[in-house]
């Protein structure tokens, strides 16, 4: 698998007064630990090296950062090798609700902040688990819902990745690969302040278009 193309394809880099903002949501370090996978798939490696690569003023990990909700000793090695590999960039986690104790790393790491979220140039970014922050902005960037769609054609159901538009919110999807995702129409209702929102707009990774998505 190109997993840098698949990287780049999931992440959003963005402009702010802090330069380039690389943006990416639920990486869910650690997945295989969780699902019961018998091989490592060193993810979380991989994401890394991409990150340097790409080497951006501000990297923004849109919560989730990691998959298992504790944070066991070998929750603990991987996220530890993941930010080690990233200590020249300056990196902030809005933290998910699968970041219980991720203090406990981020605060080894001087590059590494833990907010609920951040505001910059009117820009709102939050992992979109909770009720909105009481604050002014125009744009908002989330995560939390792994956004899929699910198309259907000649009896075959295929379901792939997708960006969600709703308003003044942009939905990213998983950073992860290996993570498939939740149909929108129903994972909506798992961002409170989105909850009965009657539809919102697709897009493939790509940039393409799909449609307007109506929500159950």
């Amino acid at each position: 698998m190109n997993s840098f193309e698949a990287f780049k394809r999931l992440s959003l880099e963005i402009e702010t007064s802090r330069g380039r903002t690389l943006l990416m949501a639920d990486p869910h370090i650690g997945f295989e630990l969780s699902r019961g996978l018998r091989i490592r798939t060193h993810f979380e490696e991989r994401l890394a090296q991409f990150i340097v690569e790409k080497d951006p003023d501000l990297l923004v990990l849109l919560g989730d950062v990691k998959e298992p909700i504790g944070m066991s000793f070998t929750m603990k090695r991987l996220l530890m090798g993941f930010f080690s590999e990233l200590k020249e960039i300056p990196t902030i986690i809005t933290k998910g609700n699968h970041d219980g104790r991720i203090e406990e790393v981020a605060e080894k790491f001087p590059n590494v902040e833990v907010r609920e979220h951040i505001l910059t140039d009117d820009i709102l970014l939050l992992h979109g688990h909770t009720n909105l922050p009481k604050v002014e902005f125009c744009e908002a960037y989330l995560g939390h819902i792994h956004p899929a769609y699910t198309f259907k054609s000649g009896g075959v159901a295929k379901k792939t990745k997708i960006f969600l538009r709703v308003g003044r919110f942009l939905i990213l999807p998983s950073v992860n690969p290996f993570i498939e995702g939740f149909d929108v129409r129903e994972g909506i209702k798992m961002i409170p302040f989105l909850k009965d929102t009657k539809s919102g707009k697709a897009f493939l990774p790509e940039g393409i278009y799909v449609g307007e998505v109506p929500f159950r």
